[in-house]
């Protein structure tokens, strides 16, 4: 799956087919699900999933717990602003894809 076809499924009712659960977990979150987004990322092992849940509890002002989860993904916490961390995070996962 390409950058512009996670984009285009983001209008979409429902996920796309076969991706995989960080995806999932990303566009739970940008179509404002964020208790999905997050019952998908604590299933993922790793260093991606990780860097998933230190975000979303970033976003939910949980800053104690997202920087836990980034201690464990190996990010620092970013400066920038969650839109543009969601989007560091989908051209990583989407370039590995």
């Amino acid at each position: 799956m390409t950058l512009a076809q996670f984009k285009i499924s983001l209008k979409e009712t429902l996920p796309p087919d076969k991706i995989n659960a960080l995806l999932l977990s990303l566009w739970y979150d940008s179509k404002g699900n964020w208790n999905r987004a997050h019952e998908t990322a604590q299933d993922i092992t790793g260093r991606d999933g990780s860097w998933i849940h230190a975000y979303l509890h970033r976003k939910e002002g949980d800053l104690s717990n997202a920087s836990y989860w980034y201690s464990i993904a190996g990010k620092p916490i970013p400066s920038s602003s969650l839109e543009e961390e969601w989007e560091n995070i989908l051209k990583a996962l989407i370039g590995r894809a």
